[in-house]
């Protein structure tokens, strides 16, 4: 098949390489012209044949409304735009609404890998229509881990982004939990812990073994204390969306909804509500508070 590509960040580039593996014929377009391989989503559009296929990996929010709206512009009944980024379920459901206005499908699949996508294959998880998921199968059969595995189709259009949602909000609890559980270890002193000894231990045989843990050992052995790094987590949308989720269909969330504050709270520098706790117990009984 040809497609388009738009976006060809890390993951997008990742997703283009593997579909030409896969012997697909991929052609890029990218804001930056040092990786495009067209100078415009017009002229990607235009050099494809019908019905056109268009996958874009640009960052969820305007980037994805606007790059859709572009290549809506050029596109034609019966065209595919398919969003394999992070973009809110709700916003998929009406971009689907809209396009199908123009007879155009939009298919949104959720796309789990990172930049070890390329080698391993993604997880794909695909919202809309079924005969426009169909039009599609043979680009997640190359970009999946298997032929007939790590792909399928969720339902209409937003469950592909919904089901990548919630799989972004168990991410975050899992990487809690880890993290948790080794500053635990290495709060132990007195032991004068290998962690990534135990991380490596840990991946044997053990329940909590994971691809995350593989990925704890790995960064452990490069460096050991973690010492180049500053404890500053950021958060790309999806555990906000979800935590919001879990409020209006009153399903409780609470591992997922801490595991989202703990990263608000790395982005704080002398956070003003630990230092209100200071004050209270040294307003109430006289603790000692320590001053800047």
């Amino acid at each position: 098949m040809k497609i388009g590509l738009v976006g060809l960040g890390r993951m997008g580039a990742g997703i283009a390489e593997r579909l030409r593996r896969a012997g697909h014929d991929v052609s890029g377009y990218d804001q930056n012209p040092a990786i495009s391989q067209v100078n415009s989503i017009e002229e990607l559009v235009r050099g494809l044949p019908m019905p056109r296929i268009v996958w874009v990996m640009v960052p969820a929010g305007g980037a994805t409304q606007a790059t859709v709206e572009e290549l809506a512009s050029f596109m034609s009944v019966g065209d595919v735009i398919v969003d394999g980024g992070n973009s809110y379920y709700k916003d998929s459901v009406r971009r689907a609404a809209q396009l199908k206005q123009k007879g155009i499908n939009f298919v949104d699949v959720g796309t789990s890998g990172g930049i070890w996508g390329l080698t391993e294959g993604f997880s794909l998880m695909a919202g809309g229509e079924r005969a426009a998921y169909r039009q599609i199968e043979p680009l997640l059969k190359a970009l999946a881990p298997a032929e007939d595995s790590g792909y399928g189709y969720m339902g209409a259009s937003g469950a592909g982004h919904y089901v990548k949602m919630v799989h972004n909000g168990i991410e975050y609890g899992l990487m809690q939990a880890y993290a948790e559980g080794f500053e635990l270890l290495e709060a132990k002193k007195d032991f004068n812990l290998d962690l990534a000894q135990v991380a490596e231990v840990w991946r044997n045989g053990s329940v909590v073994r994971s691809w995350l843990l593989d990925l704890a050992a790995r960064a452990l052995q490069e460096d050991p204390r973690l010492e180049k790094l500053q404890a500053y987590v950021d958060d790309s949308g999806e555990g906000r969306w979800m935590v919001q989720e879990s409020i209006e269909l009153a399903v409780p969330a609470p591992v997922i909804s801490s595991a989202l504050q703990a990263r608000f709270r790395s982005r704080q520098e002398q956070p003003f509500g630990a230092r209100l706790l200071a004050a209270l117990r040294n307003q109430f009984g006289g603790h000692a508070v320590r001053e800047r």
